[in-house]
């Protein structure tokens, strides 16, 4: 899997049993860091803006090649990511004594691994590795256990102890031991949270495109050995997330869960996620996307049925749509913008000179049961000083409903409900 993803950072500690009680019975907040802000490990102070926008935008269709569900091998998809195609990062603890790693947020994956002692082949990690013999709590599963089981890419070791392998589109890889141990999340809002006989992936046996700040992955998606399932009743299948316009660098977005991650009141739409093989993927219905009062159907059906045509990923940053249906779009958009056109970065086919400001159209994406309009933060971005460009690209086969267009919107998904709901919301008073 590979696609346009989100940063979270968590700062832990154990706390009592009573704290932790207390956090899992009400809701807790995360912050939730771009891997381009200053607070990033992967910032870097050389790059312009535009520098990190664009890299950002190319990100976005390396991902897209990687998140699909219909092409990709089953094995490959349990956790199919590669390091850098992730746009935020999240800084979890595991073990006891408590251990810090940092690693790619994904809500295109499932499995969370890191890399660790000893290592037959590593990654270049600045961190040091996380040693399982030095947690009191760690333990390896079985081969019979139903963590194993039912983990797709699981084998067993001579020493009959669960393994896993899971590979990705570019040749990035993780091989290594299924184990259990304490993982703990810090809240914002309350005391940590800690997470006793987690599932994790332990790699010994890693390589590919990672960066030397990030130690593995962290799977937000909808599989059995996600977080977000792990979590489980703590957070009644709920968790949300208000990501900040491109133009708050170094503030944090929030990330909420339980009853915090509600989203309701004046403005809440909700429509209904559609349960597909294998189940990591967020899939949405859209019907239509209207560019002022044109409405363009969508007819796109990849599953064979009338359900399901969009994946909702905070990891890509461009909403991309198959190549007829875009055209359309484009077409409709370019009709109503009276701007000089010109050449912008590569992927990005509607670009326009800024120097001028320009009105853009009204833009509304019609998910089932819930007309999201957008903001022109959300269609139009500054890539260059003098030149903005539409959001939206075009692609083979997969859509994919990226973060721009989620920017200033509060999102929340009800995994029990099995819904996804879009509040307009001022993230930075978020």
């Amino acid at each position: 899997m590979a696609a346009p993803v989100s940063l979270l950072t968590f700062v832990f500690a154990i706390v009592t049993l009573s704290d932790r009680i207390q956090a899992q019975k009400g809701g807790f907040s995360v912050d939730m860091i771009h891997r381009d802000s200053p607070n990033s490990p992967l910032y870097n102070h050389l790059d312009t803006t535009y520098d990190r926008l664009t890299n950002a935008l190319r990100r976005s269709f390396g991902r897209a090649h990687r998140l699909n569900p219909i092409s990709a091998p089953t094995m490959d998809v349990q956790a199919d990511i590669i390091a850098n195609s992730g746009e935020y990062l999240m800084n979890i603890s595991i073990g006891t004594p408590a251990f810090d790693i940092i690693a790619i947020a994904d809500t295109g994956s499932d499995l969370i691994w890191t890399q660790c002692k000893p290592c037959s082949k590593c990654f270049k990690q600045n961190d040091p590795l996380f040693d399982p013999t030095a947690s009191s709590t760690y333990k390896t599963i079985s081969c019979s256990a139903r963590q194993c089981t039912h983990l797709e890419g699981s084998s067993c070791s001579s020493y009959h102890s669960c393994r896993y392998s899971v590979s990705y589109g570019d040749g990035s890889y993780s091989d290594g031991d299924v184990a259990a141990d304490t993982l703990i999340l810090s809240s914002t809002s309350g005391p940590p949270v800690i997470l006793p006989n987690v599932v994790i992936g332990c790699g010994h046996h890693n390589g590919g495109t990672f960066s030397e700040n990030e130690s593995g992955i962290i799977g937000l998606g909808g599989g059995d050995v996600s977080l977000i399932s792990q979590l489980g009743d703590t957070i009644a299948g709920k968790f949300s997330y208000c990501l900040l316009p491109l133009t708050e660098t170094g503030n944090s977005s929030k990330m909420n869960f339980g009853s915090d991650a509600i989203v309701s009141g004046n403005g809440a739409v909700s429509t209904p996620l559609t349960k597909i093989d294998p189940p990591t993927f967020y899939v949405l219905t859209l019907e239509a996307i209207s560019v002022g009062t044109n409405r363009i159907n969508f007819l796109y059906r990849p599953f064979g049925t009338n359900e399901g045509n969009i994946i909702i990923d905070s990891g890509t940053t461009l909403t991309l749509l198959p190549e007829d249906f875009y055209s359309q779009v484009e077409s409709s958009v370019s009709s109503m913008i009276d701007a000089t056109k010109v050449k912008g970065p590569d992927g990005l086919s509607l670009c326009y000179d800024a120097i001028t400001e320009f009105a853009v159209p009204d833009i509304t994406v019609h998910f089932t049961g819930a007309d999201v309009k957008l903001q022109p933060l959300n269609t139009f971005a500054m890539v260059t000083e003098t030149i903005a460009c539409f959001t939206f690209a075009p692609i083979l086969d997969l859509a994919i409903y990226g973060n721009l267009a989620q920017m200033n919107f509060l999102v929340g998904y009800d995994t029990e409900k099995q819904t996804v709901s879009f509040k307009p919301t001022d993230c930075t008073k978020n």
